[in-house]
């Protein structure tokens, strides 16, 4: 398996201190809500000063390119910077279910996922403990990690938090919920999601660029997912249209059918109900009408069972 570490930016304690700088009070995503992590206090995420983790494992429902033979090395962080009414994850990113562990743990974690064979470390929510994955990857890399870093998040990041992030994250996969400011307030009780989604993506894909691969396994680049809402709530056009204009027509794109009304998604009856055939094609029609020939869609059984998405390649 080919080694990241030498073209990787050193972590120095300068650079861990400057991450926790940003914990308490905490400006580490947009909201900057600065509560004072270090004395205890809750952020709007609800993560405190100790981190939480709620499983670590060989992931085989992500992207190809992400799974290869043995699977992602995934990390399933407690807490979320989004508050989506919908999340089929709510148990972990808005119920806080986890384990409190070392940094020290994370590392180990990280060392056991790569004994496993697992082609990255997939770190899934990772925004509310960045301090504490940066102080884990340099403790690992010190120990053999060399696999890459995915930074798999909800795209609702700090362009300043990312710049710092530059040279340790490999390949960066955000979700690109919403066009709309106001769907964002109402479904994922978040402002300006918009305007910040945009200017963190450009970010991203000016550290990373484009994906690469290599034998079809990741090992840098941009990925950007996109979940077709019902009713069109989630601006897939706008979407699309900023991806293939401000980015790149080369940006891989998953155009994800799993949508499934869990959660508190029944207080909202326009989108209390599986997506349509007719409006997953529609989404996958905007995206070649904008030029945007390599990525991923998902079988179209997906959209009827409430089961770990399989996934076909096109271009």
């Amino acid at each position: 398996m080919a080694s990241h570490t030498n073209n990787k930016r050193k972590i120095t304690p300068d650079l861990i201190e400057q991450f926790y700088d940003l914990f308490s009070p905490c400006r580490l995503c947009p909201r900057e809500c600065r509560v004072e992590r270090k004395k205890g206090e809750l952020g709007n995420c609800r993560a405190g000063q100790k981190l939480k983790v709620a499983s670590y494992h060989q992931h085989f429902g992500e992207e190809p390119p992400l799974v290869g033979k043995f699977g992602s090395g995934t990390i399933f962080f407690s807490h979320c910077n989004l508050h989506c009414v919908f999340c089929q994850n709510y148990e972990i990113s808005q119920l806080g279910q986890g384990r409190t562990i070392s940094t020290e743990e994370l590392a180990q974690y990280m060392l056991n996922l790569q004994t496993l064979g697992c082609h990255n470390i997939n770190l899934v929510t990772p925004t509310p403990w960045i301090p504490q994955i940066v102080e884990a990857l340099s403790i690992a890399q010190t120990q053999g990690l060399h696999i890459p870093i995915v930074y798999n998040c909800g795209g609702y990041e700090s362009v300043s938090t990312l710049k710092l992030l530059e040279g340790i994250i490999d390949i960066y996969m955000p979700d690109i919920k919403y066009s709309d400011d106001r769907n964002a307030e109402k479904y994922s009780k978040v402002q300006n999601y918009w305007s910040v989604v945009k200017s963190a993506l450009k970010e991203m894909y000016r550290q990373v660029g484009n994906l690469k691969c290599r034998h079809g396994i990741a090992e840098s680049g941009l990925l950007i997912r996109h979940l077709v809402l019902p009713n069109s709530l989630a601006g897939t056009r706008d979407c699309f249209k900023f991806i293939a204009e401000e980015l790149s027509k080369d940006t891989v794109v998953n155009v994800m059918a799993q949508y499934y009304p869990t959660f508190n998604a029944y207080k909202y009856p326009e989108i209390n109900r599986r997506i349509k055939l007719q409006e997953y094609r529609e989404a996958l029609n905007i995206l070649k009408e904008f030029g945007l020939d390599s990525g991923f869609q998902q079988t179209i059984d997906t959209i009827y069972r409430k089961i770990i998405p399989e996934w076909g390649e096109w271009s």
